[in-house]
């Protein structure tokens, strides 16, 4: 808990199990405009900001730029940060596959401190690959975001909410050039953020929910 606190990620751990409505994301992308980066409505422009972002999936927007740079090889890499090589199909070029992630890192009551980075590290990096900067494959993480992760606090030192922003543009404008019907399987990003955003920004789209506003709202 100290580790994803001090990285920056903590609040990322309460996006797990939401579901994509495709038609909503489908709409969305339509409406994208690659020129100016904003979705046209009826009303008039509109787009996703920085302080979307904090709001609805809790990530830091502060810090240093999160610019991805080669460290070696896959294997050195994972050996450095993870302390555990993968093998077999389980490894693509500088990715690795999610379910690896899940299945390899466990923590038990006599773990010792440098297994408990280890599995943190290896935790964040399910949450970027899955949620936060998913490529399209679904099921791929590159490792070269271990680097960001050297120490417990060296996370937090990072704009990672403009990274997770960036690429969403990028992939939305990606998106708006596809054929229709294969918008939703052919694009990347925080899709969550997306929809998210237009529930909280567009409420005549919002379901019905008694529940309590939360912290990040996407948790809600």
């Amino acid at each position: 808990m100290n580790f994803l606190h001090s990285s920056g990620f903590y609040y990322a751990t309460f996006l797990r199990g939401y579901k994509l409505v495709p038609g909503l994301v489908t709409a969305l992308i339509e409406r994208w405009r690659p020129e100016t980066h904003t979705f046209h409505m009826p009303c008039g422009e509109c787009s996703i900001t920085l302080e979307d972002v904090v709001y609805l999936i809790g990530v830091p927007v502060n810090g240093r730029p999160v610019i991805e740079r080669s460290e070696g090889s896959t294997a050195s890499i994972c050996e450095r940060y993870l302390g555990k090589v993968p093998y077999g199909n389980n490894v693509k070029g500088s990715r690795v596959k999610l379910s690896w992630l899940e299945s390899e890192f466990e923590l038990n009551d006599y773990s010792p401190i440098e297994e408990i980075y280890q599995v943190s590290r290896a935790y964040i990096l399910q949450l970027i690959g899955g949620i936060l900067l998913p490529d399209k494959s679904g099921n791929l993480v590159s490792v070269r975001y271990l680097k960001f992760f050297s120490t417990p606090w060296s996370g937090g030192e990072y704009s990672w909410g403009s990274a997770i922003l960036a690429c969403l543009y990028r992939e939305l404008c990606k998106g708006a050039l596809l054929e229709k019907g294969k918008r939703v399987g052919g694009i990347g990003g925080c899709l969550l953020l997306l929809q998210a955003w237009a529930w909280h920004r567009l409420p005549f789209f919002t379901p019905v929910s008694r529940t309590t506003i939360q912290f990040p709202l996407c948790a809600r």
